[in-house]
Parts: structure tokens; C-alpha cells; sequence
């Protein structure tokens, strides 16, 4: 797949996501998806949106096929990227493009907040077995 940022053959730009995102590779492996924030990316000039996609573009191409999908929507300033699961590839390409795009953030996502509840409510639990109440 090339990582051309481009809209794909037949795509229309407002068809949802959830249609377009690939959610396995080709063996059936289940990808791993992140958004990214690039704030006030919408109302930058066209100068800067070109500049924010030529170094998006640089990113890509560096992770080559590790990168299946990325979509860069300029009314939100949101980046979703649906990669190749691998131990440390989304902190990888977010560093990367932040090394780029200093503004851009990692925005959690539901497998990072499920994880951060149940190890809150593991130390809350610990806590009370201590007698003591865990603050927020």
C-alpha cells in the first residue's frame, strides 16, 4: 500500500471512517489505531497545512508498510493512524512526527484508558485493603 497522502479510489471525503479504516492486515492480524491532535490545524494558512502534510508525509514514508492507514482531517485536526501492532510502534510514530510537528499530541485511546482505569481501580483497591482512601 503506498503511503501517498491521497484521497484512495472511490472515497468520498465525507464518508465515515468507520468504513474506510482497515481493521486487519493482510494475515488477519488484528491492527492497532491512535488519533493524534494537531491543534488549530484547520484554520492555519494553506502555507502551514502544506508544510504539516509534507512532514506527515516524511513520517510515513519512513515507517513504510508498518503505517496500513493514516487520515489526516483537517476540519477536527485529527490524524488517525491504524498501524502494525508492534511493542512501541505508536509511541515510535508519535515521537517522529512530534519531532516534526511539535504542537502534535497523542490522544489516548480506549485500550490506553481501559488499562489506566484497572490499574486505578487495582491501586484503589490495594489502598483500601490498607484501610487508607486513595484521593483523586
Amino acid at each position: 500500500m503506498s503511503n501517498q497522502l491521497s484521497n484512495g479510489p472511490g472515497l468520498s471525503p465525507g464518508e465515515p471512517l468507520w468504513r474506510r479504516v482497515p481493521s486487519r492486515d493482510n494475515q488477519g492480524r488484528a491492527l492497532f489505531d491512535f488519533m493524534m491532535l494537531i491543534p488549530k490545524l484547520g484554520k492555519a494558512s494553506e502555507i502551514r497545512r502544506q508544510q504539516v502534510m509534507l512532514e506527515l508525509q516524511s513520517v510515513l514514508e519512513r515507517f513504510g508498510d508498518e503505517v496500513v492507514f493514516a487520515d489526516l482531517n483537517l476540519k477536527t485536526s485529527l490524524l488517525w493512524v491504524s498501524i502494525k501492532p508492534r511493542q512501541g510502534a505508536m509511541l515510535e510514530f508519535s515521537s517522529a512526527l512530534r519531532a516534526r510537528i511539535p504542537e502534535a499530541l497523542l490522544i489516548a485511546n480506549q485500550a490506553d484508558i481501559l488499562l489506566g482505569e484497572a490499574l486505578r481501580a487495582e491501586r484503589q483497591n490495594r489502598w483500601r485493603r490498607w484501610g487508607l482512601k486513595l484521593l483523586r
